[in-house]
């Protein structure tokens, strides 16, 4: 009997409960830094712009002198796995426990080695990360003293995941796509959203940033109203310039808006919590007071994470809420879109005084 299994096929591990698409794997370097920094970079503060290589090592090297000291003992410059999908899927993995992969592709660089160190150590499949000859994207996230942070991304360069290259069984067995609106990966939206809803997957998507939405406004409405995308994650930034002239533009209207299409809709409103829409229920939660802000980098992310475990356990709509304050609370108590160990610690006590389920990991 023994000698019969020896040779027997291993079972394919399950697929990931969980899978976030980010065709360009993205290094983060996240850094404390004098405002004034800013005067000297191209681009709204508080937005994120894409730039070329060579403007992103001239904003590392200005970096360097702009640096502010560090309190707490807390690091100026983090460089870690970034891009908000990676962080999701990364919050969703380590807070969690819910098994999570990512789809996408890195370079055979340094930096597309980091990634995969860092996504790996913290228990992201990459069983649908291909490694690519060429350069990883990067971004730089410049954080104020008060936490407000602006990013510059330098992702023309980098490798990326074509929309051909997807297939059904990166997909298959997976209960949630997770995505970002960018108008440089459109085609591989939409390639993996038909997959998504072949293979009866629902499909989460955040808009990014308010400067996307404001310059590709059309793709994303058409996007959102194609009925496809089943949740969708704005800021208020963002939520503002989804309906800008429109009659009675504000938060709200945006809320009905993306409630009209998608099942489940959320607008963040940083220290004033949120409101969340699930078909004709619309709820707003208060933000945790006792977060004190660090740095808002992966804020947004993070939530999501916490959102989507509600989801997964079947919570209602506003302890979705509540749970996704917790962990957006917990992550920007420290540099960087990843959430320390004592941060989690911290989260899983909001939740506890707020009656929330605490995950299997916990127990």
């Amino acid at each position: 009997m023994g000698a019969e299994a020896v040779g027997a096929p291993q079972p394919l591990p399950a697929a990931p409960v969980v899978l976030g698409l980010q065709p360009s794997a993205l290094v983060d370097h996240v850094a404390r830094v004098d405002w004034s920094l800013l005067d000297h970079i191209p681009g709204e503060r508080g937005g994120s712009l894409p730039v070329a290589i060579e403007d992103l090592e001239h904003i590392l090297s200005e970096v360097k002198t702009h640096i502010l000291p560090s309190e707490n003992y807390l690091s100026p410059l983090k460089t870690m796995a970034g891009g908000s999908v990676a962080n999701t899927v990364r919050g969703l993995a380590t807070c969690f426990g819910v098994t999570c992969g990512i789809v996408g592709a890195c370079g055979d660089d340094e930096q597309g080695q980091l990634f995969l160190d860092n996504m790996k150590y913290n228990d992201v499949s990459l069983s649908n990360l291909k490694m690519k000859k060429g350069s990883t994207a990067q971004c730089v996230c410049l954080v104020d003293a008060v936490g407000n942070r602006t990013m510059r991304p330098c992702l023309s360069s980098a490798v990326r995941l074509q929309a051909d290259e997807l297939t059904r069984e990166n997909f298959r067995g997976s209960k949630w796509l997770v995505m970002r609106y960018g108008i440089f990966n459109l085609d591989i939206i939409h390639a993996a959203v038909k997959i998504a809803k072949q293979e009866g997957v629902f499909v989460s998507l955040d808009l990014a940033s308010f400067e996307m939405v404001r310059n590709f406004r059309e793709p994303l409405l058409t996007l959102l109203e194609s009925g496809n995308v089943d949740l969708c994650f704005a800021n208020e930034d963002e939520a503002a310039e989804l309906v800008r002239g429109e009659k009675d533009a504000d938060t709200e209207a945006a809320l009905e808006y993306m409630g009209k299409h998608c099942q489940w809709a959320v607008v963040t409103l940083g220290s004033n919590g949120c409101i969340a829409k699930h078909q004709k229920e619309m709820v707003r939660v208060h933000a945790i007071g006792e977060a004190q802000a660090s740095d808002a980098t992966g804020a947004g992310d993070l939530f999501a994470s916490g959102f989507l475990y509600g989801l997964l356990k079947g919570l209602p709509l506003e302890d979705c809420c509540r749970v996704g304050s917790c962990s957006g609370g917990s992550v920007i108590r420290s540099l960087g879109g990843d959430v320390t160990p004592e941060n989690r610690q911290w989260m899983y006590k909001q939740m506890q005084i707020k009656g929330l389920p605490l995950p299997d990991l916990c127990n």
